[in-house]
């Protein structure tokens, strides 16, 4: 009986695609709109925690703040942190976004990091060929650099950039080294420069400081001699930052990465349940014109629903076929909506530098939710054409 009322649902549904596509846009809306919300909000999530894991729990970083960003961290100030006693080892860290040219290619949106040799020892896996940046070209001002995929794409198209040279706003740089396409650092490098970039270039920090015109730094990477040593660590640059900014407020901020990981989920928890309220609004819409449509139904075979039950048909079959038909409904506008939904995440993560991957809670819940609203709002109407008297039904034909 079950799989005869399946059969005849779907014979239903097949003879009307234009009423049954109207019918399921509301949940193919909601589920589309759930599943790649969350997939894109994990997968930047993801992507962050990739990049604070990378970091390591044991780094911190300063960043001045305030009026105090004019004053920036001096020679002196570096070396005030460096002498800490939890502190085991410093990488002070310039970003800003350039012009570089080689030949007749240039491009005004290059991200320059500023880093030390630190920085490199702290990253191993960051190198993909060539050298890192060591101590030799921090004490040398060296105009040496190391590229990243995209940069090298933008200026070499697809040459090997090591050994060649180019110019960062007129000053020449030698490449030394390529760092490993990261999508992660990527997006983190966004953020601190506000927008995508056409690639990065790593300099020494202290080239960094000539190239764009200054003498201080305003951030800074702190390595911790033991992850369990960071409270006093930063106990110690508290003081330490205090003294050099004689104890004005809002002059600095000190971010735990291991902090700045729990925040994050916490976050991307509470968007979570914003996202999936707002877009069960939309299944909720959908469920509405799933119900609507099964009333129609049973008006229009109101004379079939006569026959059957003259026939011998028990009204909890009648009910139990407008009711599989309106979870059918219901389903399929869910699954279309999860084909829509990974479509559009896909196509999101292709263009930015969040990483994709599938979200099968997402999944879930989205074909849940369209499941739960089928029986829902399917429930009346079946009920209605159980409720059917078969004579007053055979009157209608």
């Amino acid at each position: 009986m079950f799989a005869e009322s399946v059969s005849m649902s779907l014979s239903n549904i097949a003879g009307n695609k234009m009423r049954t596509f109207l019918t399921t846009l509301g949940i193919i809306i909601g589920v589309g709109a759930i599943i790649a919300l969350m997939t894109v909000v994990q997968g930047a999530t993801d992507t962050m925690n990739a990049q604070f894991d990378a970091m390591g729990l044991g780094t911190l970083r300063v960043s001045v703040a305030g009026t105090a960003i004019k004053h920036g961290l001096t020679d002196d100030d570096l070396q005030t942190i460096l002498d800490c006693e939890h502190v085991a080892g410093i990488s002070p860290s310039l970003n800003a976004t350039v012009t570089a040219k080689r030949g007749n290619v240039w491009s005004d949106s290059i991200s320059v990091n500023g880093n030390n040799d630190e920085y490199f020892r702290h990253n191993p896996d960051l190198l993909r060929r060539g050298r890192a940046i060591d101590v030799l070209d921090v004490e040398n001002n060296a105009r040496v650099c190391l590229v990243d995929g995209d940069a090298a794409k933008t200026l070499f198209f697809g040459e090997d950039p090591v050994g060649q040279t180019f110019y960062l706003d007129g000053f020449e740089y030698t490449v030394v080294g390529m760092i490993d396409e990261d999508e992660n650092a990527s997006l983190f490098s966004q953020i601190l420069m506000g927008g995508k970039t056409d690639g990065t270039v790593y300099v020494p920090y202290s080239s960094a400081k000539k190239l764009l015109g200054t003498s201080t730094v305003t951030a800074v990477e702190v390595y911790v001699t033991d992850p369990d040593d960071t409270d006093a660590a930063v106990d110690e640059l508290e003081a330490a930052l205090d003294g050099i900014f004689n104890d004005k407020d809002n002059t600095y901020t000190i971010i735990n990465m291991e902090s700045m990981t729990d925040a994050m989920n916490l976050m991307t928890s509470m968007m979570m349940s914003l996202l999936v309220g707002i877009a069960s609004i939309a299944l909720v819409v959908g469920g509405i014109g799933i119900m609507n449509m099964m009333l129609v139904t049973v008006t229009e075979r109101t004379t079939e629903i006569g026959l059957r039950k003259a026939l011998g048909a028990e009204p909890g079959q009648i009910q139990m076929q407008f009711l599989i038909e309106a979870i059918i409904l219901s389903l399929l506008g869910g699954v279309i909506g999860v084909i829509v939904g990974l479509s559009v995440s896909f196509a999101i993560c292709m263009n930015t530098d969040i990483t994709f991957s599938l979200n099968t809670f997402a999944i879930g819940l989205g074909v849940g939710f369209s499941a739960a609203v089928g029986i829902i709002f399917g429930w009346a109407p079946a009920r209605k054409a159980s409720r059917l008297n078969p004579i007053d039904a055979l009157r209608s034909m």
